[in-house]
């Protein structure tokens, strides 16, 4: 076993000092916040305070969660970078043609407007610096305050741009004070500047030419095209590579030839803390179901704007609001899920017992998850609709950063709660290691997953509220792609192969060298593979050469899914009381199946640095992000809540018909709502994107087309299966509880009965 476990230890160590390496690239090479941005005539016009300052404004508003900044961030609103920066350069063009030429700007020759083009392009792309001071002539200027008055009328509610409010789903009067408006101008501008400026000796903007902008010749970098062909031919090899590995290297020892007759688990004693565990999962239940409600209505709103089918939603649930709440609460029961599955399985390792007080820290780490998801949620409406002290918003309302917009107090409190969870963990774990045989390397690699899960969520501290939004962005991936992508799929993965051990279905050491070998391929690509979210985000071109190679390797594995799948799915057949674990095991096989469909193949759509420079920001990135987070992350929490059910009330069957109808609704409504919807407007999106930029892309000349329109009710038909599915699913769970009895119709509510007892 030594060279699988030196071989991840190379992968680690590799992996994060290349991350590091560059990383601080990042730091050294972020667009730099100048003492101030000056008029030729008009002196100062804002300060770096001011930028911070705006910085903070946006946060407050919900940040990511209206529209987005250099592509990150909502899909309803425009980029308010991309879209800034046209408006600023139609303006220039007007203002530069009246003053200089005498006419307006479409009454000028070719010869006119390729003047104003030259003189375009050195405002912007050779933007002056002198003394830590940008300079900016008079008629770039006056172009900046006639678009500045613009965004002040739209954050406000001023009547000439409410229909603009409604097609872009933003709520009246965002911002009341007008101060904060004029902050917010700062940050948004400066954004601008640095995708419109050339870095010091390079000959393209410091976001890496990004936004497609042809007024001022922002197109793909050959960089970007040589790095997204390099990534291609290293997908293709490293996919030949993998697969002739698989066909004469793999050895096929993973079934255990000797199946137990019974269920192991069958007359498992449950713990008490085990049977504490059904707070856990029945939390998990409803917020799945909460956040499908949530969802239904931010749907809604890209049709209507502002209102729920006539009735004034968004004066109460705005959509930054709605949308803050369906990305944290879907975080919030994937991860409950995750830490049920570790606490039942842990006194299951620990030979059927609780340490010392287990229950006791399993009920009091539920209490402190509880004050976290209430106490975030009251903190970011409390924030987005202005009521928190400014100084105030981002430690205890909303931070501004998609997935971890959570206040930094609550996001403090569950790093602690993580730790509280890592300590009951431990606890159990290290008894066992002690007196482990055969199974003891698979406890070590379950341990090192456990403690990644506890330690890697910290990477979210190490930005604050005026952080410069580049180092923000390295930071907040490392939580989104690491925490979440990366080492949950670790756990995940060496979770299952521990029940499947358990269950004396595959030997310990072929559990143990699949892991591992799974483990290492995921993590190669995976950990500098994060580089991918940041390609244009104000960061070097070895960030997007090493993103672009790195990403392309996360794939690598998804290739040999249908392997995963198979066996997984042969695994109930293999005797006739693996049939009681039917369906933890099919949706297990639905994780395969998204992994393949919606981490790989559309998670590669957008992967190289030519795709997602035209496709940042669209619904391209939704559609993976719903194929991923739910079709991989969802299926496997729902699946893992299963297991914990099937193990608790194993009297009791399934009612094979209505879980099928929740397994099955949930993935048709999943790949209707894609189909129908999401993929087919991305691609609309695209097309704009590439022929005319990315502000029209995001802009309501497109997405309030009839198309865009009619493809947006059609996402009804997927949304209304999806949910049903959901219902079905938690209704199935009820019915094998005994809580509810499907067939009789009658209420069986015994309350803590079979659970406590």
């Amino acid at each position: 076993m030594k060279k699988y476990w030196w071989t991840l230890v190379f992968v680690l160590v590799g992996t994060f000092t290349i991350l590091g390496f560059f990383g601080s690239e990042v730091y050294k090479k972020a667009p730099p916040l100048y003492e101030s941005i000056n008029s030729s005539s008009q002196g100062i016009i804002y300060t770096k305070d001011d930028i911070l300052d705006g910085q903070e404004v946006w946060q407050s508003i919900g940040g990511q969660q209206i529209g987005s900044i250099w592509g990150h961030g909502a899909y309803q609103a425009p980029d308010w970078t991309a879209d800034w920066l046209h408006r600023e350069l139609v303006n220039y063009q007007t203002i530069y043609s009246q003053n200089k030429l005498g006419k307006s700007f479409n009454d000028l020759s070719k010869q006119e407007k390729m003047l104003v083009k030259a003189s375009m392009l050195e405002d912007y792309r050779e933007s002056k610096v002198e003394n830590d001071k940008v300079l900016i002539s008079d008629i770039r200027y006056q172009a900046y305050l006639k678009t500045k008055q613009y965004y002040l009328s739209l954050f406000s509610n001023s009547p000439e741009l409410r229909e603009t409010r409604k097609a872009y789903a933003i709520h009246e009067e965002v911002l009341p004070s007008a101060e904060r408006r004029e902050k917010m101008m700062a940050f948004f501008h400066w954004s601008t500047w640095a995708a419109s400026a050339n870095r010091p000796g390079e000959n393209h903007t410091y976001t890496n030419n990004w936004p497609h902008e042809p007024l001022i010749d922002n197109v793909p970098t050959s960089e970007n095209i040589f790095w997204s062909i390099i990534s291609v031919i290293l997908l293709l090899t490293s996919i030949g590579f993998l697969v002739w590995y698989y066909a004469f290297k793999k050895e096929e020892d993973d079934v255990n030839p000797e199946l137990p007759s019974s269920d192991p688990l069958k007359n498992f004693k449950l713990t008490p803390s085990m049977k504490s565990l059904w707070k856990y999962w029945g939390v998990v239940v409803v917020l799945f179901i909460l956040q499908i409600g949530l969802g239904g209505i931010l749907a809604h709103y890209t049709v209507e704007g502002q209102d729920f089918y006539g009735f004034p939603l968004s004066k109460f649930l705005p959509y930054t609001l709605a949308r803050t709440w369906h990305i944290q609460i879907a975080l919030f029961w994937i991860a409950t899920s995750f830490l049920a599955a570790g606490l039942f399985i842990a006194p299951i390792i620990n030979g059927g017992k609780d340490p010392k007080f287990q229950r006791f820290g399993v009920n009091f780490l539920f209490g402190a998850l509880l004050v976290v998801v209430f106490g975030s949620l009251t903190g970011e409406a409390l924030a987005i609709h202005q009521l928190l002290d400014f100084d105030l918003s981002f430690w205890f309302g909303h931070q501004g950063y998609e997935y971890v917009d959570l206040g930094r107090v609550w996001q403090i409190l569950l790093l602690v709660g993580l730790g509280v969870w890592l300590t009951l963990m431990l606890r159990c774990i290290a008894p066992a290691l002690k007196i482990a045989k055969d199974n003891k390397q698979l406890l070590l690699l379950f341990s090192a997953s456990t403690i990644a899960i506890g330690l890697f969520y910290g990477g979210g501290l190490f930005y604050g509220a005026r952080t410069h939004i580049s180092i923000m962005e390295f930071w907040r991936w490392w939580v989104v792609h690491l925490w979440v992508e990366g080492f949950f799929e670790v756990f995940a993965t060496v979770a299952l192969a521990f029940i499947f051990v358990t269950l004396g279905l595959i030997k310990p050491r072929s559990a143990t060298k699949a892991s591992l070998l799974s483990t290492s391929i995921f993590l190669v690509g995976g950990i500098p593979g994060t580089f991918h979210h940041l390609y244009f985000s104000g960061t070097p071109i070895s960030i997007s050469a090493i993103g672009a190679c790195f990403s392309a390797l996360e794939v690598v594995p998804l290739v040999l899914i249908g392997f995963e799948a198979f066996h997984t799915f042969k695994v109930q057949k293999l005797t006739s009381w693996t049939k009681n674990y039917k369906w933890p095991i099919t949706f297990f096989v639905g994780v395969a199946f998204w992994n393949l469909v919606g981490a790989g193949i559309f998670g590669f759509l957008i992967n190289p640095p030519i795709a997602l420079y035209y496709l940042q920001g669209l619904n391209t990135t939704a559609v993976h992000a719903h194929g991923a987070t739910f079709g991989v992350y969802g299926l496997l929490s729902l699946g893992l809540v299963l297991f914990i059910v099937q193990t608790t009330f194993q009297e009791r069957k399934w009612n094979d018909k209505i879980m099928g109808y929740g397994f099955w609704g949930m993935n048709i409504g999943l790949g209707l709502m894609i189909i129908l919807s999401l993929l087919p407007i991305g691609l609309i999106q695209f097309d704009a994107s590439l022929e005319i930029g990315l502000w029209y892309a995001r802009g309501s000349e497109v997405m309030q087309s009839d198309l865009i329109q009619n493809l947006r009710w059609l996402r009804v038909i997927g949304d209304v299966i999806f949910a049903l599915g959901a219902v079905f699913y938690a209704l199935a769970i009820l019915d094998k509880t005994g809580l509810y009895k499907l067939k009789s119709g009658k209420s069986e509510f015994e309350g803590d009965l079979v659970v406590e007892n």
